[in-house]
């Protein structure tokens, strides 16, 4: 576990002061019975790949990244792993080092994972989810935020978390606390990139059960890439359930990139998603 904090130390050079640690559950995360988690460790892998991965997390907490001039924005960002690890580096603080840069408070969640219900496998991080808007909400003036100005990030199965989020943010499996939890939880806006398991891979031109659009639902802005084995037509058909409803969306679909791309570069026009994004957020009005 030495890496970790390291790399958090690294990164916070790009910001105005060190990063804010915040848990999400002061009493214990809520867990269902029999529940055994390993202690958290880092998995590294040898040749090594470049990739910073963590499991085993069953204290997950959120770290605020504030830029020297926020403007009032904030993004959860929930890094990828299949629900099993959380790719904490290139799908986590190097996308909140970005977002500073463009006076966005970067807000790293550590969900927990593995699965713990192979059925359900986003119940656990979904309960993070909804626990870290509220906390985020609760802690807006202290932090420099604005409360209808939050969004969400997600990589992957973080992308798959992310569009729950945002359409399910209020349907709660666990006990809420006042003064950690809001009323409504969905965030401002939402931005899944490569969402996986919206589709399934022996159909993947029909949405999975539990991604309806309503009138509700937050804006969105998907990045996706067609070569990628977790089909782009996933993003493109929640895209479409949106533009059904005239809501407010942007799909970016490269032509290469593949899967799990991150902010990794690979001299492609796909390493300038987050520049779209950004270009997105300032149309929107998150980004001044």
């Amino acid at each position: 576990m030495k890496l970790l904090p390291a790399l958090l130390l690294l990164a916070s050079s790009a910001f105005s002061a060190e990063p804010i640690t915040l848990k999400l559950w002061p009493g214990g995360a809520p867990e269902k019975p029999g529940v055994k988690i390993e202690p958290e460790k880092t998995i590294v892998k040898e040749p090594s790949d470049g990739v910073v991965r963590l499991t085993n997390v069953s204290d997950p907490m959120i770290t605020v990244f504030k830029p020297e001039k926020p403007n009032g924005t904030s993004v959860l960002v929930c890094p990828g792993g299949g629900y099993g690890i959380l790719a904490y580096e290139h799908e986590g603080s190097m996308v909140c080092e970005y977002l500073v840069k463009h006076g966005v408070t970067g807000i790293l969640l550590k969900y927990r994972v593995p699965k713990r219900d192979p059925n359900d496998p986003s119940r656990e991080p979904l309960q993070d989810t909804q626990r870290a808007i509220g906390l985020i909400r609760h802690h807006a003036e202290e932090w420099g935020l604005k409360k209808d100005k939050v969004g969400i990030l997600g990589f992957s199965a973080g992308g798959h978390l992310t569009v729950m989020t945002a359409l399910h943010a209020n349907e709660r499996t666990y006990t809420t606390d006042p003064a950690l939890d809001v009323e409504d939880a969905t965030p401002n806006f939402a931005i899944p990139v490569y969402p996986a398991y919206l589709v399934s891979k022996e159909d993947p031109y029909k949405l999975l059960p539990g991604f309806e659009v309503t009138e509700k639902s937050p804006p969105m802005c998907f990045v996706h890439a067609h070569d990628d084995s977790w089909s782009a037509s996933a993003s493109a058909l929640l895209y479409l359930e949106y533009k059904k409803k005239n809501l407010p969306s942007e799909l970016h679909i490269y032509a290469k990139g593949g899967h799990g791309f991150g902010m990794k570069k690979k001299g492609l026009a796909v390493d300038h998603w987050p520049d779209r994004v950004a270009e997105w957020m300032k149309s929107m009005g998150y980004i001044p």
